[in-house]
């Protein structure tokens, strides 16, 4: 067991070491079970979760880190900017954000085990296990309890110094430190990201439907697309971002610096021509590292179909100024 002094240490030791590998913020929490253990049950209850039966697996794990891990006695959560300095063009189909780059998982849980090999340089009795989105994690909870911000009413992590596009990641440990407070939440009477919705997934409990979710819907949903999805697609064809894009608190958002989350030319030059004749090879070309795997070719050319026939419907006739003067 650890001294108070050396707990101090430690904490600091941790903290710094996690910004010098890039982590835009870090803080600790200690394990125990999650009080939202119950706010995500009922949440599975009411159907929320879609089709994502891997969200009712595991739920005492998830709802106690301690049994997910044993011998946890705290959490150190921290979060990755992703915030994208230069973005598709407006008028070309888009991609959420986050998957611009290479694909998180690896990189974040690379970041953390190597965060976990310099505390153990110092200190080899030090044991843990490095997650990011990799294990039935209660990751916006744990990040909440640890200090990083808030949960909004967009159902995402806000941090007040850079808004809400993060990716984040935990770190079990074995012994004690020194914790952080949570935050207060912040959104107050705001409500942009409610009424921005597309598919009005967003509840004001700062919870979300997935089955009204775009993101869900272009991203997990296996199959066709449900009836009517595809006017509120709009040219998204995978993810979608417009709850993060009217957040107020995202204007304190500032370019990711992390090489690996950079698009690459050959994204950004992607036009809708070259997205509607995507061939399989071309896929993996280009997502051959990304977070877009996720969707499969399949899925991605499905959306790219959807997306296509939405605006084809939606496109005035010649001569119609669409005013219907």
């Amino acid at each position: 067991m650890l001294s108070n002094s050396s707990k101090e240490i430690l904490t600091r030791k941790i903290k710094a070491e996690a910004l010098r590998l890039g982590f835009s913020a870090c803080g600790i929490a200690p394990a125990h079970e999650a009080e939202q253990a119950i706010c995500f049950r009922e949440w599975l209850k009411q159907g929320n979760q879609a089709d994502m039966s891997y969200m009712t697996r595991h739920t005492e794990k998830r709802a106690d880190p301690r049994l997910l891990v044993e011998g946890t006695r705290s959490i150190v959560s921290v979060a990755l900017n992703y915030y994208p300095g230069q973005t598709l063009p407006d008028e070309e189909y888009q991609i959420a954000w986050y998957a611009y780059g290479n694909d998180y998982h690896d990189l974040v849980r690379g970041k953390l085990t190597e965060l976990l090999h310099r505390v153990q340089a110092a200190y080899p009795e030090v044991q843990g296990r490095a997650f990011c989105d990799t294990a039935p994690v209660l990751e916006r909870y744990w990040a909440w309890k640890a200090g990083l911000g808030w949960i909004g009413k967009n159902a995402l992590l806000i941090l007040p110094e850079g808004g809400s596009c993060f990716f984040l990641g935990e770190l079990f440990l074995n012994i004690e430190l020194i914790y952080d407070q949570p935050q207060k939440n912040r959104c107050g009477n705001c409500e942009k990201c409610l009424k921005a919705c597309p598919g009005g997934a967003l509840k004001p409990n700062r919870e979300l439907d997935a089955r009204k979710c775009l993101s869900y819907l272009t991203i997990e949903h296996r199959g066709e697309l449900p009836e009517h999805t595809g006017p509120r697609m709009g040219n998204r064809i995978y993810g979608c971002d417009e709850c993060q894009k009217v957040c107020p608190w995202n204007r304190f958002a500032s370019p990711c610096q992390v090489p690996e989350l950079q698009p690459s030319p050959e994204l950004l030059n992607m036009k809708k021509q070259d997205w509607e004749c995507l061939t399989e090879q071309k896929y993996q070309q280009l997502f051959r590292k990304s977070a877009v795997k996720r969707a499969k070719f399949a899925g991605l050319t499905r959306n790219i179909q959807c997306a296509r026939n939405t605006s084809s419907i939606q496109k005035p006739a010649p001569g119609d100024t669409g005013n219907g003067l």
